[in-house]
């Protein structure tokens, strides 16, 4: 049973005890006054005969009136003194008193829990909560409150979900894919292709937005005495893994180049079949883009064309290492050598243009060797195995000045 209604039964049957014991201690008070009165109206005959006057009950003195007062034996039995005067009229003075100071105080300790906190009844705080939570309502009565029906609210989850249910339309799939990881997902054909890139994610804006895009057919260049690339390349370490889009190696630290007074180094190599570049309108079979980075984040892009012929040991390492699944980065045994994979001749073409991959990002150099690297028909058909066409489509030169070295 709630503490509350045993706090409540325990004042009732306390209140219930304090009238019966002042009924009882009422009861014996009055009943010897009762029976003094009817021993005087028994008295007053004799008193009579005899020519006494009978004095009033309070007043009477005489030791030949005993019933006019009653005899200490018979006060002895209800506990009270015979001397003790207006008895009647004092015990109830004392319940009256008595009950006026259980109301008071009990009205006092609501006032005291109701503004105190600290003494505040446990059970009133669960009320109220109860009440919070039932959408109840305060009536006059501070242990009395009315519950008001109420239909629960419905998230806008909730709601699209029943609406789903109950054969609301549904949205194309276009729409259902926007802003999702299906929608940022690229692709080099169909409705994920190059011509919706720029409209796939708000950070691939550049890709159908940009002025400077890559790749570009390399067209009257400008013949100047470009400076070479000081390339510092030695053995390193590598793991290679296939990221969905082409085969791609990444590096280990220590690979650098120097172009234009700035210092790069090689993160990572990849593959695109066939060639994202075009020289004067050839395409060749293969492309490797050789992405490196300065300390400020500017990125140049060293272009070695591969062409169909002998195979190439540096590319013939790199298939010994694919991974068996995709997104699985497969670290290899040996070390590469990635001087290996530039030719002879380092001459260059060179402009600023992008990344060819979302999001498109401008402001790269690049530099197209001129000299392609041969690549065995073999090592071309473990590639397009994997990957038949991942090149992006050409962009508009858009007026850029091109170099060419002599």
């Amino acid at each position: 049973m709630p503490t509350f209604f045993l706090r409540r039964l325990q004042r009732f049957a306390t209140a219930c005890a304090s009238v019966a014991l002042a009924c009882f201690s009422l009861a014996c008070l009055t009943l010897p006054v009762h029976a003094a009165d009817a021993h005087a109206d028994e008295a007053k005959p004799a008193a009579a005969k005899k020519g006494r006057a009978v004095k009033p009950v309070d007043e009477a003195n005489d030791d030949d009136a005993p019933v006019a007062k009653p005899s200490r034996a018979s006060a002895a039995k209800v506990g009270k003194d015979p001397k003790e005067p207006n008895d009647k009229a004092e015990a109830k003075r004392e319940i009256k008193a008595e009950s006026k100071a259980e109301s008071k105080v009990e009205a006092t300790g609501r006032r005291t829990a109701k503004g105190d906190p600290q003494r505040e009844d446990p059970m009133d705080r669960l009320r109220e909560r109860l009440a919070e939570r039932l959408g109840a309502s305060k009536a006059n009565d501070p242990h009395v409150m009315r519950i008001t029906a109420h239909a629960p609210a419905v998230s806008p989850a909730a709601k699209t979900a029943r609406s789903s249910a109950q054969g609301a339309p549904k949205k194309p799939a276009a729409a259902a894919h926007a802003g999702s990881d299906h929608a940022a997902h690229w692709a080099y054909e169909g409705d994920a292709g190059p011509k919706s890139w720029g409209g796939l994610k708000p950070e691939f804006t550049k890709c159908s937005t940009g002025l400077r895009q890559s790749p570009i057919d390399i067209r009257d260049g400008v013949k100047v005495q470009l400076d070479p690339v000081q390339i510092d390349y030695r053995p390193s370490s590598f793991r290679v893994i296939d990221n969905g889009h082409t085969v791609q190696v990444n590096v280990a630290a220590g690979n650098t180049i120097e172009v234009i007074g700035r210092r790069y180094e090689l993160l990572q190599f990849h593959f695109h079949r066939p060639s994202e570049e075009r020289v004067n309108g050839r395409q060749f079979d293969m492309v490797a883009h050789l992405v490196h980075k300065d300390a400020e984040g500017r990125l140049a892009v060293i272009a070695v064309l591969l062409d169909r012929g002998s195979a190439h040991p540096l590319v013939q390492t790199v298939w010994n290492n694919l991974p068996l699944e995709k997104g699985e980065e497969v670290p290899a045994k040996v070390a590469l050598d990635m001087s290996v994979l530039l030719p002879t001749d380092r001459s260059y073409f060179t402009y600023m243009g992008s990344l060819t991959t979302p999001p498109c990002s401008e402001g790269v150099l690049w530099m197209v060797m001129k000299e392609p690297v041969q690549i065995s028909a073999d090592q071309i058909g473990v590639f397009s195995r994997l990957y038949p066409m991942n090149a992006r489509p050409i962009q508009s030169a858009s007026g850029r000045l091109i170099k060419e070295s002599n």
